[in-house]
């Protein structure tokens, strides 16, 4: 497969299109262009090329993505459905690689693969599979990486520091892959600039694997005079909870979590990875010693 060098991103100016947009550019290895709703009033680094598109029109988004090597998607899971479009736009403008906005935990994974939160992506990669099929020189790459680590550790998600008895999902125990948002960004870098060994198929990376009560013994070894009691919380109850907001047609952030709790941290739901592509794609393993540091530099000033 040829060399990617023109590089369009779509959503890049979310809380992981920021990061993704910065490696790019950093890589100093691909001519960037941001396409942008018109209304948008979000600001980008002069060196990229910004298009503003009608993301509902296929020939505007075609005209935008002639002369792209690879379009690739942030685009929240609010606007997943945006991303069909788009694809037809990138094979009609001749596009050779397609990432879509998948970023998430093993949803290849039978059992996380029934969670109602993922069907949205689910149905993205089913046609990117399909257009793969039917365009040989179309192609497609799903980025999965587990939980954002600094996202989560700021949210509360892995561990919440700011409660007094705060969650330990089906006892804590549980070991799962994790990635910082910067490391999401390498990857995609990485997964450019290896297009045959990365082609139609998933990519998996993660910075670390690590437990919520390992978590648990960093915060507490930060915050010794803090005491906490936590409680054990039941993933398969979380998701029940979840599912009768979704089924009520709540699709928020509180409202799906029981499920994206399930993902991480249930038995065989594929939240550890047991093979990752983090050599291919250029990423190194955090110690403990390095998870010590950003758990202290996101929490830390907040104990």
């Amino acid at each position: 497969m040829a060399v990617i060098k023109n590089v369009a991103i779509a959503g890049a100016s979310g809380d992981l299109g920021t990061p993704v947009l910065n490696a790019l550019i950093e890589s100093n290895s691909f001519n960037v262009t941001v396409l942008t709703r018109h209304t948008s009033k979000a600001q980008f680094p002069p060196t990229v090329r910004v298009i503003p598109v009608n993301y509902e029109s296929i020939p505007e988004l075609t005209t935008a993505l002639k002369g792209q090597d690879a379009v690739i998607s942030t685009l929240t899971t609010d606007a997943m459905e945006v991303q069909f479009a788009l694809i037809d736009a990138a094979v009609a403008a001749c596009v050779k690689r397609f990432i879509p906005s998948e970023f998430s935990a093993d949803i290849g994974n039978p059992k996380a693969a029934t969670l109602p939160v993922y069907q949205s992506k689910i149905a993205v990669s089913k046609v990117l599979e399909q257009k793969a099929q039917e365009n040989p020189d179309f192609t497609y790459t799903l980025v999965r990486h587990g939980p954002f680590l600094d996202w989560s550790l700021a949210a509360g998600f892995l561990f919440n520091f700011k409660s007094d008895t705060p969650a330990l999902y089906d006892g804590g125990d549980r070991h799962f892959s994790t990635t910082t948002l910067a490391t999401v960004g390498r990857a995609v870098v990485g997964t450019l600039k290896h297009p045959d060994e990365t082609k139609n198929r998933p990519v998996y990376v993660h910075d670390l694997v690590t437990t919520q009560r390992k978590v648990y013994s960093i915060v507490q070894k930060l915050a010794p005079e803090r005491k906490w009691t936590p409680v054990n919380v039941s993933t398969a109850e979380m998701q029940a909870k979840s599912q009768l907001e979704w089924d009520k047609g709540k699709t928020d952030m509180l409202a799906i979590m029981g499920f994206l709790i399930r993902a991480v941290f249930a038995e065989g739901y594929g939240g550890e990875f047991k093979d990752v592509d983090n050599e291919l794609l250029g990423i190194e393993i955090k110690t403990d010693a390095e998870l010590e540091e950003l758990v202290k530099s996101v929490i830390g000033s907040s104990l």
